[in-house]
């Protein structure tokens, strides 16, 4: 496990922080379990007003394929679709980082069929257990999920034929040790497929330490050129922003019209790499 650390959220702490964001997505997970969806106003980092499904549609997803997801597993959580970016085929193996309930996890599942394995990883337990139960009503014997962290992987070195991430490395406080551990556990000459939020100027003090700014996918970002060096600092080739997109809209719907003026400076972004 990587050394606690102080992480630009007020002088907060990694692990402080790790609780708060435990304590957002374990709020979702359970509200999703009494309700048909986990959106609206500050509920999460891509949910739109208009519900989970659409979110997910207006972000790259296939409605056809939403449509045949377990029921719940589509929280709309994401910014963008890492599965549309990875040419996964029969039999390989993916890890999901941030897996969430599962959504990322059953759509790589069809694309690697019965011979191939997919492993979701998340640190919250609610989520753990709702993606789950999401696996057994969809009958999906081919997916797995395990409780962890992603500075920490619970997998093993060279495992993963592709490693995908919607939304979440930017809720790590240690991004850096993130990138490297999902270093470690693609085989060579796997790769990488991430959807997630950068800055591309500053944010205002009282944003960078705002707790909810921090667990909605914004004060915990990294400037776009750190974050994809970390990657390249993690022993990653060939990395490549393959899509980019203002975040204004999606900031406003869970901050607020303040969140507009800010959104210009935030991004999201869709990067592939390779070992």
């Amino acid at each position: 496990m990587s050394e606690e650390k102080e992480v630009s959220t007020g002088g907060r702490s990694a692990a402080d922080v790790k609780d708060a964001v435990k304590d957002r997505y374990g709020g979702i997970a359970r509200q999703a379990m009494f309700t048909s969806s986990c959106c609206g106003p500050s509920a999460s980092c891509g949910c739109g007003p208009s519900g989970a499904s659409q979110a997910s549609a207006d972000l790259g997803y296939d409605p056809a394929e939403l449509a045949a997801l377990p029921p719940g597993a589509d929280m709309g959580l994401g910014c963008g679709n890492p599965i549309a970016l990875a040419g996964m085929k029969e039999g390989d193996v993916v890890v999901d980082l941030g897996s969430g309930a599962g959504i990322d996890c059953f759509l790589a599942a069809r694309r690697v069929g019965r011979d191939g394995r997919v492993i979701g990883v998340d640190m919250t337990p609610e989520m753990i257990a709702r993606a789950g139960m999401n696996a057994i009503q969809g009958g999906f014997g081919n997916v797995e999920f395990r409780l962890g962290e992603l500075e920490d992987l619970p997998v093993e070195d060279a495992t993963a034929d592709w490693v995908v991430s919607n939304c979440v490395i930017n809720l790590v406080p240690d991004k850096a040790k993130a990138f490297a551990e999902a270093y470690r556990v693609l085989k060579p000459g796997g790769r990488l497929a991430v959807s997630d939020i950068v800055l591309t100027a500053p944010l205002p003090e009282e944003v960078r330490g705002s707790v909810e700014a921090y667990t909605g996918c914004i004060a915990g970002a990294s400037m776009k050129d750190e974050y994809l060096a970390m990657m390249s600092d993690a022993g990653f080739s060939s990395v490549e922003v393959v899509g980019e997109s203002d975040y204004g809209e999606m900031a406003a719907a869970w901050m607020g019209e303040e969140a507009r003026e800010i959104g210009s400076g935030v991004k999201s972004i869709k990067v592939v790499a390779a070992k």
